[in-house]
């Protein structure tokens, strides 16, 4: 029931929260419902499929409880079967899928040689994309793993960094060595950098090589140009899993010309790519982050619905300009051609 409830109480009132018209009663190890029968049975049948998930060890928070009610409401199956599916293990804490969208990206990443994992922060892209590695890695289905990133500044200009090269370039790839010692022994990190079984790198190392029997996974491919994500994809070899992922809302390129929007356009539809599309509901951070995504998605929609007026109004201004101008010089060429009519003057008096 501890489990269940969670600290304080909090995954209760997230059940109430999911189903406001039900009054929930915790008494001992009993719940009683109450309310409109329709309200209480969709309310039982959460209830069902959390104490499931329980049962099976899984740990249950916020983000469960609201994606289990989300799945149940669409009717996508049961959420104790959509999210038990762990992809690895790690000093007693399971990883595995937390939502619907992110369930049909981990599903993609095994069905698919290349997928694309778009969406704002902390919807999970770069973090189960690197368990999947981990796992492939264990399970012998590839030699090695190969995390690389664009060293791109996010906004600020950082100067001539002292050290040696990998001194400069470790603080942009710092995030992938954080995930990979959290999903392996830390002891044993640095012997499979050393090894090169396991290697982290920025995406300009990436030229001229061929990528086989690898799991490569490219993080903020938003800061891509188009050239570096075409040279980047053509790195694929055989038997080898490629995943790219970014948010193409948070592009730091000086030029604003991410690769990865265009590739959603030219790279959609071919056979064994994937776009794999996460959204606000997607989010796993603090519930927070989920409306701060809301928030300046619905910012962007209205300034380019803002900035498509102006434009419109000032096409149509031109254009109203442009006719202007014509008249005027329809005008001023009829005047011309009738002063120049055979037995008038030019002051328009008539010869005789």
């Amino acid at each position: 029931m501890v489990r269940l409830l969670g600290p304080q109480d909090r995954l209760l009132t997230t059940l109430e929260r999911e189903h406001p018209g039900v009054d929930v009663h915790v008494r001992g190890n009993q719940i009683t419902l109450q309310g409109e029968r329709p309200a209480v049975e969709q309310a039982a049948t959460l209830v069902e499929e959390l104490i499931r998930m329980v049962r099976g060890g899984h740990e249950l928070g916020e983000v469960e409880v609201q994606s289990s009610a989300r799945i149940l409401r669409d009717g996508s199956g049961s959420p104790a079967d959509v999210l038990s599916q762990a992809i690895l293990t790690s000093r007693g804490k399971s990883i595995r899928p937390k939502t619907l969208g992110q369930k049909a990206y981990v599903d993609a990443i095994d069905q698919h040689t290349i997928v694309f994992g778009i969406g704002p922060a902390g919807t999970g892209k770069t973090y189960l994309a690197m368990a999947k590695a981990v796992q492939a890695l264990q399970r012998k289905e590839v030699d090695r793993i190969i995390l690389t990133r664009p060293a791109v500044e996010a906004g600020e200009r950082l100067g001539f960094l002292p050290g040696t090269l990998t001194d400069k370039i470790d603080p942009y790839l710092r995030p992938l060595y954080d995930a990979l010692n959290e999903m392996m022994d830390p002891e044993l990190v640095p012997k499979l950098l050393a090894s090169g079984v396991v290697e982290v790198a920025p995406l300009a190392y990436m030229r001229g090589r061929t990528l086989n029997n690898s799991f490569v996974v490219l993080d903020e491919a938003q800061n891509t140009t188009p050239e570096q994500m075409k040279m980047f994809l053509t790195r694929l070899g055989f038997g080898s899993t490629m995943v790219v992922t970014g948010d193409i809302t948070q592009v730091d390129l000086p030029g604003g010309a991410s690769g990865l929007s265009l590739v959603t356009r030219v790279l959609d539809g071919i056979d064994d790519i994937h776009f794999a599309r996460l959204t606000s509901d997607d989010v796993v951070r603090h519930s927070l982050v989920g409306r701060i995504v809301d928030a300046y998605t619905k910012y962007d929609a209205e300034r380019q619905k803002a900035e498509y007026e102006r434009a419109e109004r000032r096409r149509a201004g031109q254009n109203a300009d442009a006719r202007g101008a014509q008249g005027v010089n329809r005008a001023a060429r009829r005047a011309a051609t009738r002063d120049r009519l055979p037995g008038r003057s030019r002051r328009g008096t008539q010869r005789w």
